[in-house]
């Protein structure tokens, strides 16, 4: 099908979308849901072709550990659109109702965005995750999603469409671009005439390339180089554990910690903890010169290593001698999507939520649950990690604007 073709059908699904009441909504997610766990074989063969020609490429485990399906994981995308389905429906909402002096009563009512453009990686997860918010919040997609997953996006959406049709709604509510040329891509960016907003979903080269390219209004999700703080006087068995979880529970996410700042005071202690979970993990540490002066297993990090997202085995590590170098370092190098402090001092996790410039800023707790499902949304579109219109995780309302509704009697302005 051409690109032209799919926007035309996506616009006229979002005109549709947009009358839809929420119970019809709701059926349609609930038999969406009902159709991923009905094709789950389907699903899962389909995802075995992808794996298997990723690993033949050469993809990194923890990129092959993004892109596989499981029984479980597809029961969880299920389960999203049921959550999803029982949350509130803010498209309708007004938000403010005011009278002028002139007897006009002006008011903020929240809409559905249109037609959303999903672009994104080898997570066949965010298919499910994308139709279902943008379902609800009546919005049309299409999603493009990356070559690697294409055997496993094309069964996910042949089971939503047939979970629309049994509920009657427009199968066209939600599409998905088959032709993986960049050439495709790049034309999907400058379809101004049936695309509202563009979301990129990935890594750090897809998200600049949609920026820098694309002529259709963008909400940017950014890469996460998460960093977590261990300040003087924490609680070393608590950051242990936070910092196992954070960096291993799984390597090729976002909100994974790929960033350690240790204050000096702890670090003779600490580091060698640190080495020895680390080690069992098999994660390479790559730490400054002082550091690796203490455990001779860290290797020395270099400039670049402070800014990198590795969605790998690999940790980077810097000593500090105050909270306030912490919160230097951290803003000067992440990349504004999740921070966490652990500490036991109360004016310092003050500081730190303070001051820290992110997304989503932790006291004591893992990076990890900088997500949708975990901040109760039901899923989510991504992490944005803009400051305009929407940051952090994006759930119902990031996928809504507002427009402006006024009652006169009869008024003209002089």
């Amino acid at each position: 099908m051409e690109l032209t073709e799919i926007g035309q059908r996506a616009k006229e699904a979002a005109s549709y979308l947009g009358h839809l009441g929420v119970r019809q909504k709701n059926k349609g997610l609930q038999e969406a849901a009902r159709a991923l766990t009905e094709g789950e074989q389907e699903i899962l063969s389909a995802n075995q072709e992808d794996v298997l020609r990723a690993k033949a490429a050469g993809m990194s485990r923890a990129l092959v550990d993004r892109l596989k399906l499981t029984p479980e994981r597809i029961r969880d995308m299920a389960d999203g659109l049921l959550q999803v389905a029982a949350l509130e429906d803010p498209v309708g909402e007004v938000l403010s109702m005011k009278e002028r002096p002139n007897g006009l009563i002006i008011g903020r009512k929240r809409v559905p965005l249109g037609v959303i453009g999903i672009i994104y990686e080898a997570r066949p997860n965010v298919t499910a995750d994308a139709f279902g918010l943008c379902f609800k919040t009546g919005n049309a997609v299409i999603l493009k999603g990356g070559s690697d997953a294409l055997e496993s996006n094309r069964a996910i959406v042949l089971c939503l469409q047939k979970g629309l049709f049994r509920a009657g709604i427009q199968e066209s509510s939600v599409q998905l671009i088959l032709d993986t040329d960049r050439e495709t891509t790049k034309k999907l960016m400058r379809l101004n005439q049936y695309v509202d907003v563009l979301i990129p979903r990935g890594g750090a080269g897809l998200i600049r390339t949609v920026v820098e390219n694309s002529t259709v209004p963008v909400i940017e999700t950014g890469t996460g180089n998460c960093h977590i703080y261990v300040d003087e006087g924490a609680d070393l068995d608590m950051a242990l554990k936070i910092i196992v979880n954070a960096k291993t529970q799984r390597l090729g996410v976002c909100n994974a910690c790929e960033s350690l700042v240790v204050h000096r005071a702890e670090a003779e202690r600490f580091l060698p903890m640190l080495q020895k979970q680390m080690s069992e993990k098999q994660v390479e540490v790559r730490a400054d010169e002082a550091a690796c002066a203490m455990v001779p297993g860290f290797l020395v990090a270099t400039e670049t290593d402070w800014g990198t997202e590795y969605l790998d085995s690999i940790l980077s590590l810097k000593m500090v001698d105050s909270l306030e170098e912490a919160i230097g370092h951290i803003n000067c190098y992440n990349t504004g999507h999740s921070e966490a402090i652990i500490t036991r001092n109360y004016e310092h996790a003050q500081r730190f939520l303070n001051e820290i410039d992110a997304a989503a800023v932790y006291v004591n707790a893992s990076t990890r649950f900088t997500d949708g499902n975990e901040f109760g949304f039901g899923a989510e579109i991504g992490i944005s990690t803009q400051k305009l219109h929407a940051r952090g995780p994006m759930g119902l309302e990031a996928l809504t604007t507002t427009k402006y509704i006024i009652y006169g009697n009869g008024q003209i302005r002089e």
